[in-house]
């Protein structure tokens, strides 16, 4: 078990921890407001992506995915939200620039952001199904595998909040700071694109 574990891990980790909506969402956020004060948005996509990774492994997802009608109302909801959130990101004051303390996106938004996230449901569907750990018990493996992966969740946006929160210690010009976080509101708009373009 310990070499299908290392293996699904391998697998997991760039797949999971790649950019997308969720971990970008994460560096922009940790670069607007910083690490402590993004706490909150994290512990949501973690919530919410270990959410999506329970839909996965329970089928409901191929069950949600075989309706077209629903799929596209999702997909369009998700694309509002994520479109919301990346005004949210460009606009925010710049650390240390004396503006207005801005509201940082709370666990609810990092939530709805992690459970709209189309790239994690073909990811995180991918790599659980591509993967066993225990042999002849279903349960065992799923309970496994639930573990193994909530690990990987955890750990990649704990490091892409992180990631982004150290651009917020020298992004303190007003200018540059504003630049970067629209880069990161583009990347993460782009991100989404290219996720539902992949599915």
């Amino acid at each position: 078990m310990a070499n299908d574990l290392l293996l699904l891990w391998l697998t997991a980790f760039p797949l999971m921890g790649s950019p997308g909506p969720a971990t970008l969402g994460l560096a922009g956020v940790g670069t607007a407001y910083g690490f402590h004060r993004g706490v909150p948005f994290l512990t949501g996509i973690i919530l919410g992506t270990v959410g999506v990774l329970v839909l996965v492994a329970s089928g409901a997802t191929a069950i949600i995915l075989s309706q077209p009608v629903l799929t596209r109302v999702l997909t369009l909801l998700a694309m509002g939200y994520i479109l919301y959130l990346a005004w949210r990101i460009a606009s925010a004051p710049i650390a240390g620039c004396g503006g207005p303390v801005a509201k940082v996106p709370t666990l609810f938004t990092g939530l709805v952001l992690a459970l709209a996230n189309p790239k994690a449901f073909a990811v995180i569907g991918a790599v659980y199904v591509g993967q066993r750990l225990v042999d002849n018990d279903i349960v065992a493996d799923t309970l496994a595998k639930l573990a193994a992966l909530s690990a990987v969740i955890v750990i990649t946006a704990i490091a892409w909040l992180a990631f982004g929160s150290l651009f917020s210690q020298f992004l303190t010009h007003p200018r540059l700071g504003r630049v970067v976080n629209i880069v990161f509101a583009v990347m993460l708009v782009v991100s989404v694109g290219f996720s539902i373009l992949s599915l």
